[in-house]
């Protein structure tokens, strides 16, 4: 937690509301509120960090627009929660033609630990040589393959996670349930491909099929990379759909 003297000391460098931001971040981040678990009112919030409640309000109001709190009207602030259901939502992009979103099941075709690659390195911020857990699974819909992907973390964030039940669905709500580890959002690269005969078999398209790659890193709310995620997507009865605002 960030004491009253550690904002003060620091002020200058950042603006105190964001400090504020920093110091319950970090306390959530820790597991000293849980997700969907109450934070305390903005009044005992204030007196607690020395500050005015208007500072914590805007500390707050940011902390929600980067989905890692929600207030509810009339019952206080709450640690967000990842569902599936918000998951799929906010990271699976895929449609029907008619707009309406895909629920899609998983198929974990296997999943390893091996040594970081460079690229891996530079992503991860490893500073030496260290280990990462490689998924590669299925995303199924109408009993079809539309999806696959190479997913990658690294092991010392996430250890064991290959005992998890929970790899067949999405993966946010297990990242942060079992390792607190509060994905808030990624950065995507998209281009095209011609399917090759591997991938063809995984997607059972013709070799050939145009597929829609993304190349996905997402981050904490720290902007810390915690997974490097490839995936294929055979677009031809879906859309990739992305809301601007």
């Amino acid at each position: 937690m960030h004491s009253t003297a550690d904002m003060n000391n620091t002020v200058g460098s950042r603006p105190l509301y964001k400090q504020v931001y920093d110091s319950l971040a970090n306390r959530i981040s820790e597991g000293d509120w849980k997700p969907a678990q109450s934070l305390p009112s903005e009044f005992a919030l204030a007196a607690e960090l020395g500050v005015s409640q208007g500072t914590v309000r805007k500390a707050l109001t940011e902390l929600e627009t980067d989905k890692v709190v929600e207030r509810r009207q009339g019952k206080g602030t709450f640690v967000s929660e990842h569902t599936d259901e918000d998951s799929n939502f906010r990271f699976f992009r895929l449609t029907r033609r008619d707009g309406s979103r895909l629920m899609p099941t998983g198929k974990i075709e296997s999943i390893h630990r091996r040594p970081a690659n460079r690229l891996e390195r530079t992503v991860f911020g490893f500073e030496e040589s260290d280990d990462v857990i490689e998924i590669c699974r299925l995303r199924i819909v109408d009993d079809l393959p539309c999806a696959t992907e190479n997913i990658v973390i690294p092991h010392r964030l996430f250890p064991d996670i290959e005992k998890s039940t929970s790899l067949t669905t999405s993966l946010y709500p297990l990242y942060q349930r079992e390792f607190g580890i509060h994905v808030v959002n990624a950065e995507e690269q998209l281009r095209s491909e011609i399917a090759n005969k591997q991938q063809a078999k995984r997607l059972k398209a013709p070799i050939g099929t145009p597929l829609l790659r993304v190349d996905r890193i997402a981050h904490t709310i720290h902007g810390q990379a915690v997974e490097r995620r490839t995936s294929r997507l055979d677009t031809r009865n879906y859309s990739y759909s992305v809301m601007v605002n």
